[in-house]
């Protein structure tokens, strides 16, 4: 694994990996063409052709679009952020942001608790994004064709985009190597 921006802090024990994002830290290329930044601290990997990736994301919800993710970049204009994050009204909102060029922003479901668990499922060039309550029970958020080239980078990220700091926590995290028959279950 490789950072690409470091991150103020990190850990990791007993399999549970925290990151802890400095100030105006961020991953966005707005439609408007006004924002484009790409500092947030991010952990990755180089993940198989296909996987499952699910992990449980949790951080205190501080500063407004402080936010944890599992993100799959190709390079600085091809990504996927499946994030967690306060959005602009205060709600912990499940968002996810497709980049090509430019980034879409897609505000989901609201969440009560200050924890979520999270699936991305890649089969060839089709990624499954997935949120679930307990981990067990799977709702699809969204389901895409990725068809960026070169080699994909996958991994964790911290932001903090107009707060001083945010630490995320990742835990439960799990990684296989298979391709999902049915993007509605995620099997």
């Amino acid at each position: 694994m490789t950072w690409e921006n470091s991150p103020v802090n990190y850990t990791v024990k007993g399999g549970v990996l925290t990151i802890e994002a400095g100030p105006k830290t961020d991953m966005f290329r707005d439609p408007n063409v006004t924002y484009n930044t790409d500092n947030a601290p991010k952990l990755f990997f180089t993940p198989d052709d296909d996987f499952v990736v699910t992990a449980r994301i949790q951080h205190s919800f501080t500063y407004k679009w402080d936010g944890g993710a599992i993100v799959l970049k190709a390079d600085p204009l091809h990504w996927i952020k499946f994030c967690f994050e306060k959005d602009y009204t205060g709600i912990h909102r499940v968002v996810s942001v497709v980049t090509n060029d430019i980034s879409d922003d897609c505000n989901s479901v609201p969440v009560n608790e200050n924890f979520v668990y999270y699936k991305m499922a890649k089969a060839a060039n089709v990624v499954t994004l997935y949120c679930s309550g307990d981990g067990k029970k799977w709702y699809l958020v969204r389901h895409l064709q990725f068809n960026a080239k070169g080699p994909l980078h996958l991994g964790f990220m911290a932001q903090s985009p107009t707060g001083t700091h945010n630490t995320v926590t990742f835990s439960d995290v799990t990684y296989q190597h298979k391709k999902i028959k049915d993007p509605y279950t995620g099997e």
